[in-house]
């Protein structure tokens, strides 16, 4: 009886543990990986977020870019991490994505814990002043007068920003010249200097350049116009009703996180992305606040995976493409 009594309390006690643990946490610095070099909008908005959330957990938040491989490299050391709640990844859509495009050792719905969708923006397709580039319809004509020879920059291959272009060359009947980078900030810098005159990006990055004349938006990838950039019409409504391309942020932990400090991290995101001064700095970079649940930001990857799987499976992109 004793001997029972003991082994039943062995057995029990991994699960007594956790909720003490959870109330516990965090004890120590937390990581938020950041899958792309310093620069771009995944690094911007996890350094917006940074300050505000070290404060409300009560220890450091430390900001760790693992750049390389299209945002693979940093969700797989990610995915390997111990589940203790003190490394998350911070992905945008190509998490989504490279469920189709590559060969990962993880499923990204089985791979994760979800924590929450934190907000979205619009992509814009932009072209170098010195183009005469200022429509998409004067895109589309110059890219079947000479099929192959105008060249576009992304964050890397299989990105959104990548395949929603993949979309709308399909679409127009067109082919770009892909140059996919490994991060925003080196895209955006070739973007600026006209070393490649067409950049897809999300509007993050991109927005002062536009309202400064340093970029030329040609057309936005939401439904309707965007509230920060009111006069740049929509790719849409240029020829191609329907064509909607959101690229997100969403916090993501390895699967087996302690559904206790999922909801802590998740409640503390929460109340910093509801401070005035936190939304207003995501607004100044073009960014809509989602903060959503675990549950919503579980649905929400679930449904990006089936919908742009789909094109890049249609259009066979590669990684090596």
């Amino acid at each position: 009886m004793h001997r029972r009594t003991a082994l039943g309390a062995l057995i029990a006690a991994p699960v007594l543990a956790a909720p003490a643990y959870a109330q516990s946490w965090p004890e120590r610095p937390v990581r938020i990986v950041v899958p792309y070099p310093p620069g771009g909008s995944n690094d911007t908005v996890a350094r917006i977020i940074q300050p505000r959330l070290q404060e409300i957990l009560g220890k450091p938040i430390i900001v760790d870019n693992r750049a390389g491989a299209s945002g693979s490299v940093g969700s797989t050391e990610t995915a390997r991490s111990q589940p203790d709640g003190y490394t998350w990844l911070l992905a945008n859509d190509t998490l989504a994505a490279n469920e189709t495009l590559m060969n990962l050792p993880y499923r990204v719905m089985e791979g994760f814990t979800f924590n929450s969708v934190l907000g979205t923006c619009p992509y814009a397709l932009t072209a170098h002043p010195s183009t005469p580039l200022r429509s998409i319809e004067q895109l589309i004509a110059a890219a079947k007068a000479a099929p192959e020879t105008l060249s576009y920059a992304t964050t890397g291959v299989g990105s959104l920003a990548h395949v929603s272009t993949v979309l709308l060359q399909q679409r127009g009947g067109i082919k770009l010249l892909h140059v996919p980078y490994r991060g925003g900030g080196p895209a955006l810098q070739d973007a600026l200097a006209g070393h490649v005159p067409l950049f897809m990006s999300n509007i993050v990055i991109i927005l002062q350049h536009i309202r400064e004349g340093r970029l030329m938006p040609l057309g936005i990838s939401t439904a309707a116009p965007s509230r920060f950039l009111p006069q740049v019409p929509t790719i849409a409504s240029q020829g191609f009703p329907g064509f909607e391309a959101l690229t997100y942020w969403v916090m993501v932990g390895p699967a087996g996180i302690p559904d206790a400090i999922n909801t802590r991290f998740n409640t503390a995101l929460k109340q910093v992305l509801s401070e005035p001064t936190v939304q207003a700095r995501m607004a100044e970079q073009g960014a809509e606040i989602v903060a959503s649940a675990p549950a919503e930001a579980e649905a929400f990857i679930r449904g990006e995976i089936a919908k742009w799987g789909a094109v890049i499976t249609a259009n066979n992109i590669r990684v090596d493409g």
